[in-house]
C-alpha cells in the first residue's frame, strides 16, 4: 500500500470508529519522537477567532520563531477578514473552515483552540491523534469525563497540551502562593474566588435562529445534538446555553477557581459539591445561573465561588441609561466589590488574607487589614507553550492539560448539582447549607445583593442543588444516577470524543 493510499485508509477508518487519526512526519518541527532546534520555525494553526482566538493570533504572531500558518473558523466572513489581515502584511496563511482538512496538513506543528466550550474536548484529541501540540482555551472540557480523555490523550500521544489559563504563568501569583503555603498567615481557612461580572439579558427569540450565510450548523454544533438554536445571536451566548457552554462559573469563573485551588494545593476534585443559583432579575433564552454559589468541600478548607451578574443595585443600571451603563460596568463601577475583589480570589487564613484583584498580582494584609507584601508581574503564557513545544518536556507547561483539567471539573460538578437541583425557600437554603463553613455568610451576602436589585425570590425562588459525593480519583458519581450520567454526555457521531486508555 503506497504512504499516500495508507493515509487515507487510516483516516477513514478511524472517522468510522469515532475518532481522527492522522499519522504525522516524524521529521516536523513538533513531530512524534522528535524535538526542534531553537532555529525551527514553528507553524501554528489558530481555530476559531471571533473572540478570544483573536489574541491566541496576535499573541503567536509576536513569537519569535513562530509562524500562524493557517487559519480555520466556520464562518467565511470572518475566516476571510483574517486572511486579508495577513495578506495586507505581506504574508500567506492557509484557510479552512472544516477542522478535519486541517489537521491533514502535515506542515501545522501545533493547534490553537478558540471554539465553543463542547468542541474543546474534541478538537484537542483530534489534532494530538494528528501529531499535533495543542494550547486549548479555558475551561478544556465540556463535561469531567471527556476532560479526562484529553489528558489521557495528551499521555498516550506525548503531546504538549497548553491550557488557557494564562494566570498560570503569573511568577507574582505563583510566588504568593508559596509565601502562603509556608504559612506566613497560618492555615487557610478558606479559598473563595469571585465572579462579579455585569451580565445583561441575552432577550428572547422570536424562533430558531437562521444560520449565518455560508456557515455550517451540523459542524456548529459537533459533539452536541442538533437542536434549533433559540438565542438572538449564534457567538458568545452559547456560554448561556448547557448544551454548549457552562455558564460563567465555566467561562471566566474557572480562571478563578483554579486560583483558590492552586493556593489549596488541591490536586484532585473535591469529594462533596453542591450549588445554589438562579437566572434573575429578567427572563430571556439563557439557561444558566446569572446569580450562583458553589462550594467544593475539599477537607483542609472548603473552595467557594460567587457569581454575580448583576449590578449592585438596580437603579444604578435604570439611572445612567443604557450607554453610560455599559461604559461603566465595563470597569467594574457598578458592581460589587468583596474586600477588594470582584473578578478575583480571596485567601482567608488564620492570620489575614490573601486578595488576587486580576491576573498578574497578589497583596497579603493581616488580620487588621495592613498590608504586609505586595507581588506583581507575570511572564508571556504563549511563550511558555512555544518553549515547552521545542523543549518537549511538559514539565516546562505552566498550566498543563491536567491542570486546567481538575479546575474544569471543579466547575462541572458544582453545574450537575445545580442543575440537578429543585426550587427552594430561602429558610430552607438557610437550613440545608448551615453546617458547611462560610456557606451562610455568603448566602446572606447573595441575598442582600438580590435584595439591591428588586428580586422577588417568592415570585423567582433560588434553586438549591443536591449534595454530590465523588470520589476524588475515578472522578466517578457516588450514590447518584443523575449526577454520573451530567458526567458525560451523549455525543453525535462522527464528533465523537474517543475514550482514550493509557
Amino acid at each position: 500500500m503506497s504512504r499516500a493510499s495508507r493515509r487515507t485508509f487510516l483516516r477513514q477508518s478511524a472517522l468510522a470508529g469515532g475518532s481522527f487519526f492522522i499519522s504525522k512526519s516524524l521529521t516536523s518541527c513538533g513531530g512524534e519522537g522528535g524535538g526542534s532546534s531553537a532555529n525551527d520555525v514553528i507553524n501554528v494553526a489558530v481555530v476559531g477567532f471571533r473572540g478570544r482566538g483573536a489574541e491566541h493570533i496576535k499573541s503567536f504572531s509576536e513569537i519569535k520563531g513562530v509562524r500562524v500558518a493557517a487559519l480555520c473558523d466556520l464562518n467565511p466572513a470572518v475566516l476571510a477578514k483574517q486572511a486579508d489581515a495577513f495578506k495586507a502584511k505581506g504574508q500567506e496563511v492557509q484557510t479552512y473552515q472544516d477542522i478535519r482538512k486541517l489537521l491533514e496538513n502535515k506542515d501545522i506543528d501545533a493547534i490553537s483552540i478558540a471554539t465553543p466550550n463542547h468542541w474543546h474536548a474534541l478538537a484537542g484529541i483530534w489534532a494530538m491523534q494528528a501529531g499535533k501540540d495543542v494550547y486549548v482555551e479555558k475551561p478544556v472540557s465540556h463535561n469531567v469525563w471527556e476532560g479526562r480523555q484529553l489528558v489521557n490523550a495528551a499521555r498516550k500521544y506525548n503531546r504538549i497540551v497548553q491550557t488557557g489559563s494564562q494566570i498560570r504563568s503569573s511568577y507574582s501569583i505563583r510566588d504568593a502562593v508559596q509565601w502562603v503555603k509556608a504559612g506566613n498567615l497560618g492555615k487557610i481557612k478558606i479559598a473563595r474566588g469571585l465572579c462579579y461580572k455585569r451580565r445583561k439579558s441575552i432577550g428572547k427569540a422570536k424562533g430558531p435562529l437562521p444560520a449565518p450565510e455560508g456557515v455550517d450548523l451540523d459542524l456548529w454544533f459537533g459533539p452536541a445534538q442538533v437542536v434549533p438554536v433559540h438565542r438572538k445571536k449564534l457567538d458568545y451566548d452559547w456560554h448561556w446555553q448547557w448544551a454548549y457552554g457552562n455558564g460563567d462559573l465555566g467561562n471566566q469563573g474557572v480562571h478563578q477557581v483554579d486560583i483558590a485551588r492552586w493556593f489549596l494545593g488541591e490536586n484532585d476534585i473535591a469529594p462533596r459539591a453542591w450549588s445554589l443559583g438562579g437566572r434573575l432579575g429578567y427572563e430571556d433564552d439563557g439557561e444558566t445561573p446569572n446569580t450562583q454559589i458553589i462550594y467544593q468541600a475539599y477537607a483542609a478548607a472548603p473552595l467557594i465561588f460567587e457569581v454575580r451578574g448583576l449590578p449592585k443595585t438596580r437603579e444604578a443600571e435604570v439611572e445612567k441609561g443604557a450607554e453610560k451603563s455599559t461604559e461603566k460596568i465595563k470597569d467594574g463601577a457598578d458592581m460589587d466589590n468583596f474586600m477588594g475583589g470582584q473578578i478575583g480570589v480571596v485567601i482567608h487564613c488564620e492570620g489575614g488574607h490573601v486578595l488576587v484583584p486580576n491576573y498578574d498580582s497578589a497583596i497579603a494584609y493581616d488580620k487588621d487589614g495592613k498590608e504586609v507584601k505586595k507581588w506583581d508581574g507575570a511572564d508571556n503564557h504563549f511563550e511558555n507553550f512555544i518553549k515547552a513545544v521545542r523543549g518537549r518536556k511538559r514539565e516546562d507547561l505552566n498550566a498543563e492539560v491536567l491542570e486546567g483539567h481538575i479546575s474544569a471539573a471543579l466547575c462541572h460538578t458544582a453545574n450537575i448539582s445545580q442543575q440537578l437541583g429543585a426550587k427552594k425557600s430561602v429558610d430552607e437554603i438557610k437550613q440545608a447549607i448551615s453546617a458547611d463553613a462560610g456557606a451562610g455568610e455568603t448566602f446572606d451576602r447573595m441575598l442582600a445583593h438580590l435584595q439591591a436589585n428588586g428580586v422577588d425570590l417568592n415570585a423567582t425562588p433560588l434553586t438549591l442543588g443536591p449534595v454530590l459525593n465523588f470520589d476524588p480519583k475515578s472522578e466517578k458519581a457516588v450514590g447518584n444516577d443523575a449526577a454520573a450520567k451530567l458526567l458525560t454526555r451523549e455525543y453525535r457521531a462522527p464528533f465523537v470524543v474517543p475514550e482514550i486508555t493509557v
